[in-house]
C-alpha cells in the first residue's frame, strides 16, 4: 500500500494532457540500387507522429500514432494504453502495450534498430495487459497478450502488415501469449543490469483451425560505464505452427510497414551494441553519440543461410533536432540488399554483403 501523504497528493491532482510528436526526413544511398548510385542517393519524407500523454489521479494514458507513406504501410498506432499506478513502484498497463522482452526499450542505438527488431523481438507492442514492478534492486514484468494488433476482428482473415512492430502474419496468428521479464540491478547505481526474458504463446492457423505454439528465451545485460553504454543479448526462438498439408513448418511469415516477408521458424540470435557519448559546443550541436550495433541470426533449419547486420554511426543532438548518420551493412537481410522475401528464412549462400548509407533528420517536439 502507498503512504497516506502520497495518496493525498494524487487525489489533489488535476487532469493533465501533454502532446508531442516528431517530423522526420531521410537521405539514403544504397549499394544495391543502381538508380540511387547514379543519382547520388535520394532524400524524402520519412514519418510524422503524434504522441499523447494524459493523467488524472492514479490513471494515465500513453499513445503514439505514426503516419508513413503508403509504400510503408500508411498510418497506424504504434502504441496506446491506459495505465493505473498502485504506487511509485507498481503499475498496470492495458491496451496496445510494450512487450516486456529483452533490453528496454531498444537493443540498439541506431535508426535501423538491431536485427532483433526484424523478428519481432525489439520494441514490440501487442494487445494485452501488463503488470510492472520497479524496485531499487529488482525489476519485473508479467504480461498476457490476447493477440498482436487486430485490425479485422475476423478469425479467418489474415492480419494486416500495416503495423509498426513485426508480428506473425499470413495464415498464422499470434494468440494467448504470456511474458515474464526479470531484471537484477548490480551495484549501487543501477547502471549495471542483468536480465532474463521469456515468452510463450499459441499460433492459430486459419487453414487447419488449430493452435500451434511459439516461445522465446533471452539473457541480456546492459552496462553504463562513464560515457560508454554496452548492450548484449542471447536469444533462442522457436515457432511451431500447425500448417495445412504442403506448407512448410520451417518458415513463418512476419509483417510490418505494409509488406510481409518470410522468417525462419527456429533460430538463435546474438547481439552486441556499444556506444559513447561526447559533449561538444559546436553551435547548436551539444552532443555526439558514437555507436556500433552488431546482430547475428543463426538459423536452426539445415540448408538455411544465416543473416547478419552491423550498423556504425553517429547521433548528433542539436536542441530538438536529432540526426542519425548510419552506415548499415547486411548479409541475407531483407532491408539491406537482399531480395526481401526470403532473406530471413532460407537465405542465399551466394549473397554478398550490401550496405546503405543513411541520414535521418528529425525534429522532436
Amino acid at each position: 500500500m502507498f503512504g497516506t501523504q502520497w495518496a493525498y497528493a494524487q487525489q489533489e491532482e488535476k487532469p493533465k494532457l501533454e502532446l508531442g510528436g516528431a517530423l522526420r526526413f531521410n537521405y539514403v544511398y544504397s549499394s544495391w540500387k543502381e538508380e540511387q548510385k547514379t543519382k547520388g542517393g535520394e532524400f524524402g519524407y520519412d514519418m510524422f507522429r503524434i504522441n499523447a500523454r494524459a493523467s488524472f489521479k492514479n490513471v494515465f494514458l500513453n499513445a503514439e500514432y505514426r503516419l508513413y507513406s503508403e509504400a510503408f504501410g500508411g498510418g497506424f498506432l504504434k502504441q496506446g494504453w491506459v495505465g493505473y499506478r498502485f504506487s511509485e513502484k507498481d503499475e498496470l498497463h492495458a491496451g496496445l502495450v510494450y512487450v516486456p522482452f529483452g533490453i528496454k526499450q531498444y537493443n540498439s542505438n541506431n535508426w535501423f534498430f538491431n536485427i532483433t527488431y526484424y523478428a519481432g523481438l525489439e520494441d514490440d507492442h501487442d494487445m494485452g495487459i501488463k503488470y510492472l514492478h520497479t524496485g531499487d534492486r529488482w525489476e519485473y514484468a508479467i504480461a498476457f497478450f490476447k493477440n498482436a494488433e487486430e485490425l479485422n476482428f475476423g478469425g479467418d482473415v489474415e492480419n494486416s502488415s500495416s503495423r509498426y512492430s513485426y508480428d506473425v502474419v499470413g495464415r498464422n496468428k499470434e494468440t494467448n501469449q504470456f511474458n515474464v521479464k526479470l531484471l537484477r540491478k548490480l551495484g549501487n547505481t543501477g547502471n549495471n543490469q542483468l536480465g532474463f526474458s521469456a515468452q510463450y504463446g499459441q499460433l492459430y492457423n486459419i487453414d487447419t483451425d488449430r493452435n500451434g505454439d511459439h516461445y522465446a528465451l533471452a539473457l541480456h545485460h546492459e552496462l553504463d560505464w562513464r560515457d560508454w553504454n554496452f548492450k548484449t543479448e542471447i536469444i533462442t526462438v522457436a515457432h511451431n505452427p500447425v500448417n495445412a498439408a504442403g506448407q512448410s513448418n520451417a518458415i513463418i511469415q512476419m509483417g510490418a510497414y505494409g509488406t510481409p516477408y518470410e522468417v525462419a521458424a527456429r533460430f538463435n540470435m546474438y547481439t552486441f551494441a556499444a556506444s559513447k557519448v561526447v559533449n561538444v559546443n559546436w553551435g547548436p550541436v551539444s552532443q555526439l553519440k558514437f555507436y556500433n550495433d552488431f546482430g547475428y541470426m543463426q538459423k536452426k533449419e539445415r540448408g538455411f543461410t544465416d543473416s547478419f547486420q552491423n550498423v556504425t554511426g553517429i547521433l548528433l543532438t542539436a536542441g530538438q533536432v536529432y540526426t542519425y548518420v548510419d552506415y548499415a551493412a547486411g548479409y541475407n537481410h531483407s532491408w539491406l540488399g537482399g531480395n526481401f522475401v526470403d532473406d530471413f528464412s532460407t537465405g542465399n549462400p551466394d549473397a554478398k554483403w550490401e550496405a546503405r548509407f543513411n541520414i535521418n533528420i528529425g525534429y522532436y517536439f
